[in-house]
């Protein structure tokens, strides 16, 4: 107890120090009166009083505080380790052993990748993203290294993890996972692309065989199912921490195996990724919203393939990484509650994997994609947004909790996370296209005159159905009411690109790709591109870095 003993003077100078000041003033004062000397002998005695009570308190409160937190009293701490944590041996288990055997998940993931690299295409036209590409060190090209798509960058596996992750995730407009927790599970391709890049050209610098495309689908399937499954149950966003969490965890698990660890070594990566820095949801609300959003995925990939790769050098684990008392990710981060799970892993999330058509948070694609019917209807009537009184969205809780919000927008980031502008611009222009979150488009006043007419409000039903494992809708309706009392109104309970409406959504990935190239390559480049969306066979085969290669800048 020696360094308590040492901290009561430290306390005490603290606690007694506004007293002394206060005792100062009154005997400035007491030189034109001996009563208010006198008052100030007495107000310092009680004042005295009251700080060494104070100090008492406080010193308690601390020697309790810290009995509660030390488990060394006495003897010491239990130091004898215990088991690996079970969801870390769970995931390492599915990740070395499972074996995926569905073929609607392998189809998936393939339109999963194609769609993923058409939105890092698409993320290149901005500023923004650009900047925050290529080598830490300027110049710098790594012999063998992942090649970036869209550029002329050669890069060491973690560095591409970052470029890659956070041009796939730049725009919001890569494939969705909703449940307790949101995300978007292709983030991992991030870290997956990186490593199956760099892995196969080091392979054939040395006479061995590449990683193929086939590898990269297996393991974006898995790091999907593992994310998605540990956020069905278990909300992140709750407990304020960001998503990208369950990214560094995937990519981690599935990048370790890539990379030749062993099951146990995979143990040790998860828990790394676990016991590691989490990222706060600050960056993704109101009023701090920015683009950090934009390349948190990248910096969760980066981090994914650094942990895996110190692991490989020896470095170690750490077995009760979520359950330790006091120390643990339940107890520091997750208010002391341990995860659920609603299903085992297998190939479930690759199965049921959200693509997004238009560029929009997706709690809001229902809503987006009504009010560009609602466009076509107002036409028809002879109607525009000048017309409108007041717009109605009737949506889900989890859209109201995250992307319902008043005021002046900021940036893109803000822009791309409000329901009220997203609704807003479709109704004016019929569309919703990411340059329409640009400053200069969004200075448009009719814009903000419309958000200004639009409320939220939460529908039971949306928000239960939400959440049903055999539905998993993400319902909206729009309902207009015109300056004549006229109204018109459209809902849909699923988007386009939700797993019920796959069929219809495969020629819509498809033309995003198309357009997403455009200008990037010329026309025998794309042709070949867009070729593999529907050649199955031949893309799994495909040499790792001979698909990256058709992506690069010449």
């Amino acid at each position: 107890m020696h360094h308590l003993a040492a901290a009561r003077p430290a306390l005490r100078a603290v606690v007694s120090k506004p007293s002394s000041t206060r005792s100062l003033s009154l005997l400035r004062a007491a030189s034109s009166s001996s009563q208010v000397a006198t008052a100030s002998a007495t107000t310092r005695t009680a004042s005295q009083s009251n700080a060494a009570t104070r100090n008492n308190s406080v010193t308690r409160a601390f020697s309790v505080s810290s009995r509660a937190m030390a488990g060394g009293v006495g003897l010491g701490e239990d130091n004898v380790r215990p088991p690996y944590d079970q969801v870390l041996q769970d995931i390492a288990d599915y990740v070395h052993n499972y074996e995926i055997k569905s073929d609607t998940a392998y189809n998936t993931a393939r339109l999963c990748l194609m769609d993923s690299l058409g939105c890092h295409m698409e993320a290149l036209r901005f500023p923004g993203a650009r900047a925050v590409t290529g080598p830490v060190v300027e110049g710098t090209v790594v012999p063998n290294g992942a090649k970036v798509p869209g550029t002329n960058f050669q890069l060491d596996p973690i560095r591409a993890a970052f470029n890659n992750g956070a041009l796939i995730r730049w725009l919001d407009f890569n494939d969705t996972w909703l449940a307790a927790e949101w995300g978007h599970p292709s983030d991992n391709l991030g870290s997956i692309l990186a490593v199956a890049d760099w892995l196969s050209r080091t392979n054939v610098a040395n006479g061995k065989a590449p990683l193929t495309v086939e590898d990269i689908l297996t393991a974006a399937i898995k790091a999907h199912e593992i994310q998605g499954c540990i956020a069905i149950e278990n909300s992140f966003n709750r407990v304020g921490l960001d998503h990208v969490v369950l990214v560094k965890v995937a990519s981690a698990a599935v990048v370790s195996k890539m990379l030749g660890n062993t099951r146990d070594q995979t143990v040790d990566v998860v828990s790394q990724a676990f016991v590691d820095g989490q990222s706060l949801r600050t960056y993704r609300h109101a009023p701090n919203a920015g683009s950090r959003k934009s390349w948190a995925a990248g910096d969760a990939c980066s981090r994914a393939v650094n942990l895996a790769l110190l692991v490989k050098k020896g470095e170690m684990g750490y077995p009760s990484v979520l359950t330790a008392k006091t120390w643990g990710f339940y107890d520091v981060l997750f208010k002391g509650k341990p995860f659920e799970f609603q299903r085992p892993y297998g190939s479930y999330v690759m199965e049921n994997v959200l693509f997004k058509l238009v560029p929009a948070e997706f709690h809001s694609q229902t809503a987006v994609e009504s009010a560009v019917i609602l466009h076509k209807q107002m036409k028809d009537a002879g109607k525009s947004s000048d017309d409108i009184k007041k717009i109605t969205i009737k949506t889900q809780e989890a859209a109201i909790r995250i992307i319902s919000k008043q005021g002046k927008l900021n940036n893109y980031a803000d822009r791309d996370h409000c329901i009220q502008y997203m609704v807003a611009v479709p109704l004016i222009h019929g569309k919703l296209e990411p340059q329409m979150y640009n400053d200069d488009f969004a200075a448009d006043p009719r814009i903000d005159a419309l958000r200004e007419k639009t409320y939220c409000e939460e529908d039971a039903t949306y928000t239960k159905e939400y959440l049903e494992q055999d539905k998993r809708s993400i319902g909206n309706t729009v309902t207009i009411e015109f300056n004549d009392g006229s109204t018109l109104s459209h809902g849909l309970d699923y988007p386009v690109g939700h797993a019920r409406r796959r069929e219809e959504a495969i020629p819509l990935i498809a033309a995003k790709l198309e357009k997403h190239l455009d200008g990037h390559f010329d026309d025998a480049k794309k042709k070949q591109i867009l070729g593999l969306i529907d050649n199955h066979d031949a893309l799994l085969k495909m040499p790792a870095h001979e698909f990256v290669d058709i992506w690069v800048k010449n």
